[in-house]
């Protein structure tokens, strides 16, 4: 149990303290406390925010053949970590990554959270500039509709929705939200915005900005002075506009005009310009979204979705089959840098008239604890999805989610702590006859861990991990030969201190087309589009990796050097070590004595071929059995 509520918690395993401490504490209410122990962890942000980076199809580069990286996009996944551990609101989560610059312009967080409209793929040369466009607002729809909503929106770009009630004037009265948004660039001022933290060094920011701004004005001043001498000289040759004019006038007669000093002064005033203008006050910036202004362009209803063939003329509204009241769109305000309907569509999105959100965030909570939501398709809510097994009971947890001021760890705690969350994985053969599938919950369901977990816990369990939290993404090693698949061997993947690898994987920078192997072999999420549901297969390049690939046999070493480190040479308490530590629990009896057996035999056949042949040699026997422990079913699988 406290190895089911720790990895569904935090992603890792229980330390041994922790378990001992668990299993001895006779108090009533001890699962509790642990409860609310780990949802303090700040491993819990880490692996809830790793779902919801799923859902946003978040990644560092922009994908095809050159997929470059976006500038500072790890702050978004730092915001996320960040937000969860605080327990911040939902409804304010998603009011922050929709319309953070227009409902807080001076919160810092709010700004990163907006990176979430620029996480999508982006082709850096497209065929057609217009289409491209729509393709990008398009990404923003779909993520929008289907993580927010529950709702495949983007069905109805060329064509009314051929199974839900959406008509394609609906996906374009939503995408008018949106229409305003600046183009992704791929960085600069449109993609980026300054950053300061603390918050305190905005006014020293801002005060060496000023002092940069007025030094640069002073000069201009004094070189339009000598420019208007010139003027002044030469007649009305030359206009007081031409200002290109002026310079080569100066170029090939400013001696003659001006004078030697005069001219001196004049290119010394330029010079010191130039160097005014390069000099940029240093601050960090963030990805995030930008406007065009206050006013938004017009949209039309795209025929058959071609951008080059406009329709009729739509404003911006809500989906139609919800009855939502027509919005109410703030008036152009001078001065402002954003039409503000962003904000429009974010505070209807939590609004109480929407139907939908509570419910789409509570079965995804629902999901990620039991490895399938209420509603078993979390994106689709529609007449193509699933139908709710249990829709009182989602009702209920949305009910909950909304009173309880949209604070998920008390949410967390409320699923946690039922009875349905505490079954065990045990078949009944009456309810397996009855419901093979276990709709009805009458077990907990057997669940590998993820790709992650299953990193992580190797890192947890050898003594390796590195639990530095936030920052620019980390770069483990990557073979040679998976390196060599790309059009640039090794273009884009930088090169991490050993420590610095061994961070958690949520920190590992997300290349678009290079995915850390040992994470892609065991199914890590699709970033191209929001992916609510991870696939578990089982396929021969995960044995592989598990069992040849140069990580784990270096990391079944460190494993090795730890039980040694920690019980010295006593063969029974190295291996009762290695299988606690491993499987978060006391092994039998039967299980060390066949762990002392294995030993054995890799040794002695080690030392009778020398250790040059397959044995694995007496003193390599250890590290030998301790890769067979991270490759155990009970290891690799949540009980």
């Amino acid at each position: 149990l406290i190895r089911r509520a720790c990895y569904d918690l935090t992603g890792l395993p229980p330390t041994l303290a922790e378990v001992d401490a668990f299993i001895k504490d006779p108090a009533p209410d001890a699962y509790e406390k642990l409860i609310d122990h780990l949802l303090s962890s700040p491993r819990y942000g880490e692996k809830w925010a790793r779902h919801w980076l799923d859902l946003v199809r978040f990644a560092e580069t922009n994908s095809y053949e050159r997929d470059n990286p976006k500038p500072s996009a790890w702050r978004y996944r730092d915001y996320v970590i960040r937000s969860l551990n605080e327990d911040k609101p939902y409804d304010r989560f998603v009011r922050e990554q929709l319309a953070g610059d227009e409902i807080a312009p001076d919160d810092t967080d709010a700004r990163i959270a907006t990176g979430f409209y620029r996480l999508g793929i982006w082709d850096d040369e497209p065929t057609d500039a217009e289409q491209s466009r729509f393709d990008s607002l398009d990404d923003i729809v779909a993520t929008t509709s289907q993580v927010f909503l529950g709702l495949t929106v983007d069905c109805a770009r060329c064509h009314d929705h051929k199974i839900d009630p959406i008509p394609q004037k609906d996906y374009y009265r939503l995408l008018s939200f949106f229409r305003n948004i600046n183009h992704f660039r791929n960085g600069g001022p449109t993609d980026e915005a300054p950053i300061f933290d603390p918050p305190e060094s905005r006014r020293s920011y801002e005060d060496r900005v000023r002092e940069l701004k007025d030094r640069g004005d002073d000069l201009r001043e004094k070189i339009a002075t000598i420019e208007n001498e010139l003027r002044a000289n030469v007649g009305q040759s030359v206009g007081a506009d031409q200002a290109a004019d002026v310079r080569q006038l100066i170029r090939s007669r400013g001696r003659e005009i001006l004078g030697k000093d005069r001219l001196k002064q004049y290119q010394d005033l330029q010079r010191e310009l130039a160097k005014v203008e390069a000099m940029k006050p240093s601050v960090e910036t963030a990805l995030c979204v930008t406007e065009s202004g206050p006013t938004a362009p017009e949209t039309f209803v795209l025929l058959r979705g071609n951008p080059h063939v406009p329709g009729e003329k739509v404003e911006p509204g809500f989906l139609t089959v919800l009855n939502a009241p027509a919005p109410v769109l703030p008036s152009a305000a001078s001065g402002a840098k954003t039409s503000g309907r962003r904000q429009v569509l974010a505070d209807w999105i939590v609004s109480d008239s929407n139907p939908l959100t509570a419910r789409v965030m509570a079965n995804r909570v629902w999901q990620y604890h039991f490895g399938r939501g209420i509603v078993r398709s979390p994106n689709n809510f529609g007449t193509q999805g699933d139908r709710p097994t249990h829709p009182l009971l989602l009702d209920w947890l949305a009910s909950e989610l909304v009173s309880s001021g949209w604070r998920l760890k008390s949410l967390h705690r409320t699923i946690m702590t039922s009875n349905a969350y505490r079954m065990s994985s045990r078949p009944n053969p009456k309810a397996l006859a009855t419901d093979p599938v276990n709709d009805g919950f009458w077990r907990f369901d057997m669940r590998r861990l993820s790709a992650e977990e299953i990193r992580d816990s190797v890192l947890a369990v050898t003594g390796d991990l590195n639990s530095t939290m936030f920052g620019p993404g980390v770069y483990p090693e990557i073979p040679a030969e998976v390196m060599a698949g790309q059009s640039v061997p090794g273009k884009g993947w930088g090169k991490s201190s050993p420590a610095e690898a061994s961070r958690r994987s949520v920190y590992i920078h997300v290349k678009r087309s290079l995915l850390t192997p040992i994470l892609e072999s065991f199914d890590l999420a699709e970033t191209d589009r929001s992916s609510p549901v991870r696939f578990s297969t089982t396929q021969p390049t995960q044995a592989l990796a598990m069992l040849n690939g140069k990580f784990l046999n270096e990391q079944a070493g460190r494993l090795a050097a730890r039980v040694r480190r920690e019980v010295g040479d006593d063969r029974i308490a190295q291996v009762r070590l290695a299988l606690r530590l491993a499987l978060s629990r006391e092994p039998t009896d039967f299980e060390v004595k066949r762990g002392l057996d294995l030993i054995e035999f890799l040794a002695s056949s080690g030392d009778r071929d020398g250790g040059t042949g397959t044995g694995a040699g007496r003193n390599d026997a250890l590290g030998a059995f301790s890769l067979v422990v991270l490759n155990l079913n009970e290891f690799l699988y949540l009980d």
